[in-house]
């Protein structure tokens, strides 16, 4: 159970999917392996784009490929096992040639923050040489103070 909330984040905005744990995403301890963190937080990015306009298919289609160049998680608690999560994204910064979000991966019930975590991405071309975000995506890039504490 993967979904995005439904409706749109504006500009400068927060959103959230929700997602169950899988059973294939724990170890023999019913802890969630370290790494899936950051694929959650994919999801969230790749959600957040959709619903300010944009598609990672229609960026490449564009010539513009984003790549993460820094990721950083700060866990704080485990998620487990069937646990119902939420994953909070928003653009931390935006520059000519980059993009930072941020992320909280929370009880989707409520409660503390399971962890926070950062990717920063980098724009290249079709020849994968770095190169600007397009303005018109840029517009759509507005950043947010964190809505968390990190």
């Amino acid at each position: 159970m993967s979904e995005a909330r439904p409706e749109a984040p504006g500009r400068g905005e927060v959103s959230e999917i929700e997602h169950r744990v899988a059973y294939a995403e724990t170890d023999q301890m019913g802890v969630v392996y370290h790494a899936h963190y950051l694929v959650w937080c994919e999801m969230a990015r790749t959600e957040h784009l959709r619903a300010l306009g944009v598609t990672y298919r229609e960026l490449e289609a564009q010539g513009v490929l984003l790549a993460v160049t820094d990721a950083h998680v700060r866990y704080r608690s485990p998620a487990r096992y069937d646990d119902v999560i939420r994953v909070r994204c928003w653009v931390r910064d935006v520059g000519s040639r980059g993009v930072t979000f941020g992320y909280c991966i929370e009880p989707a019930g409520g409660g503390d923050a399971l962890a926070t975590a950062e990717t920063s991405l980098i724009a290249l071309n079709r020849q994968r040489a770095i190169a600007r975000v397009p303005e018109h995506i840029r517009v759509l890039l507005k950043a947010t103070p964190d809505p968390v504490r990190r």
